[in-house]
């Protein structure tokens, strides 16, 4: 599995459009995530277990699949400089919805201890960008997780 997400990142930063298969949207994904949760300094277990429920819920995977994607993400992140690779993949092969409903998920993890940190608002903000979601969008996703509750 780490050696297909290998495979796909480095052919990704040729000139041509690649598509993502669904696997590799979910590394990008779930990089995302662990990078939202462990901005602040804190990678509380609340965080950890918020993400592998919304992963498990969102990709329908089983606890084997869901170790195995977390750690090829972490592979990825280690690997990388910033997230534009990974928020390129999710722009190219998802729909605004699909992004919105992203960038919800990563308002729930930034939430799950109960409080928003600097740095966590900031990745926040910065993911938007690069997902291309204008200031209303993700201010509309950001109540409608605290709504929610």
């Amino acid at each position: 599995m780490i050696d297909l997400v290998k495979k796909f990142f480095s052919n990704s930063q040729d000139n041509t459009k690649q598509e993502g298969t669904p696997h590799d949207i979910r590394i990008a994904t779930c990089a995302i995530l662990l990078e939202m949760a462990g901005i602040d300094g804190e990678f509380s277990e609340s965080e950890r277990e918020d993400i592998l429920s919304i992963l498990k819920k969102s990709y329908d995977l089983s606890d084997e699949d869901i170790s195995e994607l977390i750690t090829a993400s972490e592979e990825e992140l280690k690997g990388s400089i910033d997230l534009w690779k990974f928020t390129n993949l999710i722009n190219q092969n998802y729909s605004m919805d699909e992004k919105i409903r992203i960038i919800e998920i990563i308002w729930e993890v930034a939430y799950s201890d109960g409080k928003l940190d600097q740095h966590e608002d900031y990745l926040i903000h910065k993911l938007a960008n690069l997902l291309r979601l204008s200031h209303k969008q993700l201010i509309d996703a950001k109540l409608e997780v605290l709504h929610r509750d």
